[in-house]
Parts: structure tokens; C-alpha cells; sequence
């Protein structure tokens, strides 16, 4: 099996039928082959349906239970297309771009498919930041300004850590969090950036205890840099800024605060695979991590959907 895609007419010609949406998504879930859960043995025969069943003892395995596919009323192709078009527009795209390009009748469909595949942008157990990292803290949306410096009213807080590398940035990490004390500080950079990394911040008293974690602190006052912040901490001033042009460009800054996170996790998936050759290599890493990331009960994915009841809708 080719691994994934190079161009729009080669995805086209590989996933015409359901049947081969179906062996494609086989070879991601079982990378080294099948094997039965129950026997352990790795033959089986495959319906119509997308159920495997094991030759040794009969045991059903459903294609995607336990993935983000899981009871999926939409077709593999749908999805498919849908996994294409979000990783092929360098950018992103928004529920009604998605909308349009796949017909659906139902601007909810497309948003809740966009949340899911948002989901599965971050690949779990994924590296954490390292050598020189530059962490802030940023205060992102809100329908109305908020007073300006710490506590910025009716903003998330959102803090950004990015990679120093030579004249430019690394990779880069993004986490809303409730407030800037010192536990969630930490606790982000410990998520984050690999112990004994070179961590430079401002002179926020919350990052004080970085050193007794294993870490090596640079500090720099912004009071001492009065015109100059940007400067002193470029890169994660450039991430900020960046991220706070795409929410407003994307998505007209029409982000909640309940689901802030799904789209620093897009903006993340993006920016660090930015510079990737070939648009089908993210297609294929996205369809990857959907098929490893357990599904999101549907309650909790509407539970702060803007617009009409979602009560009884389902993808």
C-alpha cells in the first residue's frame, strides 16, 4: 500500500470505493497485521459492513469501535474527503467552508466533524519541546476588550511555549488554563519542554520554582524592556500574534471559550507541520491518530454548541 496520497488525483484514484477506504484504515489500525483479541489469531474475514471477523474462534472486530469513527452515520469517503480538504488547506477551514465543499445538509454535521478530526491533532505520547524555549502567557477572544496586563476580562488564558531554533521557530505548544498560578505555569512547562531545557520567561513571580524542576531559567524583565517586549521573547510574541490572526481570518474570532482548546490544537497541528513537503503525508498522520484516539461521547462534543439543539443529531 502506497502510504498516503502525493496530490488531489492520486487520493481520488486511491479512495474511490468504500471497500478501499476500508483497507486503508485496516493497515493504519493494524499496522503489523491483525490479530484477534480473543485467539490471537491473525486471519479474518471482512464483511461488507466493516467487521472483521476471526477465522479462529468467530470473534467480531468493528473497524473503527474505539475510535473517533466509532457509530459514525457518514460514509468512510465522506470522511475521507473530509480529512483531505482540512489537511490540504494550509490555513485551515471552518464548519461552513466544510459545509459547502461536502454538501452537507446540516452546518452541525460539519462542525461536529471538524471538532473530532481537531481531536485527533494531538498525537498522544507526542515529544516534548526542548533546548532553548521561550514560554508566555497570552489573553486570547472575548466578544467585548478586556481591561489590559493579567486578568484580561472576558479572555481565555492561553500560554505558549516555542522552540528556539538558530534564526527562526521550532515546534510550538499551546494549553488554556484557568489562571496564571504558579501550578498551572508548571505544570504546562512540565508537559511541555523536556527537563534540563533552557526555559526563558518574563519576570512572572509563577515561574520562579522552574529551576528546583529540573529546568535551566532565563528571565528577562519586561519592566527593564519597556518598548522592546517583543524582542525579548520574539518568538512566542510571533506565535500569539499569529494565532490571534488566524482565529480572527479562519473562524472571524467566532471561538468560545469552552472549545478554545480544539482550536489551539488545530493551530498547533499546523504550524509545526508547516514546512511538510507533501499536504497527503498530514492527511495520512491525521487518519492515523483518528484511528488510535478513543471516541468522545456526543453529549459532551455539543454541550457548548452555539445555534439550535443538537439534541438528536448525530454523525
Amino acid at each position: 500500500m502506497r502510504e498516503y496520497p502525493r496530490s488531489l488525483a492520486e487520493f481520488e484514484a486511491m479512495f474511490s470505493t468504500e471497500e478501499a477506504c476500508r483497507a486503508y484504515l485496516v493497515q493504519l489500525r493494524w499496522p503489523s497485521g491483525f490479530q484477534c483479541a480473543r485467539c490471537g489469531s491473525s486471519k479474518a474475514w471482512h464483511t461488507a459492513r466493516g467487521i472483521l471477523s476471526c477465522a479462529g474462534c468467530g470473534k467480531q472486530s468493528y473497524l473503527t469501535a474505539g475510535t473517533i469513527l466509532q457509530g459514525t452515520h457518514q460514509t468512510l469517503r465522506q470522511w475521507f474527503r473530509a480529512v483531505w480538504w482540512v489537511t490540504s488547506q494550509k490555513s485551515g477551514t471552518s464548519a461552513l467552508g466544510l459545509k459547502r465543499i461536502l454538501g452537507f445538509g446540516s452546518y452541525r454535521t460539519a462542525w461536529l466533524m471538524l471538532h473530532k478530526l481537531r481531536r485527533a491533532m494531538v498525537r498522544p505520547g507526542r515529544d516534548r519541546l526542548s533546548g532553548r524555549v521561550e514560554v508566555d502567557e497570552a489573553y486570547v477572544g472575548g466578544a467585548h476588550p478586556g481591561k489590559r496586563g493579567r486578568g484580561a476580562a472576558g479572555k481565555s488564558l492561553v500560554l505558549v511555549a516555542a522552540e528556539a531554533k538558530g534564526r527562526g521557530i521550532g515546534r510550538i505548544r499551546l494549553a488554556r488554563v484557568p489562571d496564571g498560578s504558579a501550578k498551572h505555569l508548571e505544570a504546562f512547562v512540565k508537559d511541555s519542554v523536556e527537563s534540563g531545557s533552557l526555559v526563558h520567561t518574563d519576570g512572572n513571580p509563577s515561574y520562579s520554582g522552574l529551576k528546583s524542576l529540573g529546568y535551566r531559567h532565563r528571565v528577562t524583565l519586561m519592566e527593564e524592556a519597556a518598548g522592546r517586549e517583543s524582542r525579548m521573547l520574539p518568538w512566542v510574541h510571533r506565535v500569539v500574534s499569529l494565532l490571534k490572526r488566524w482565529l480572527l481570518g479562519i473562524h472571524q474570532g467566532a471561538v468560545s471559550h469552552e472549545h478554545l482548546d480544539y482550536y489551539l490544537d488545530e493551530f498547533t497541528f499546523r504550524f509545526n507541520r508547516q514546512t511538510s513537503r507533501y499536504r497527503g503525508k498530514l492527511f495520512f498522520r491525521l487518519l492515523q491518530q483518528a484511528m488510535v484516539l478513543e471516541p468522545t461521547l456526543y453529549r459532551a462534543m455539543v454541550r457548548h454548541a452555539r445555534g439550535p439543539s443538537a439534541k438528536h443529531h448525530n454523525i
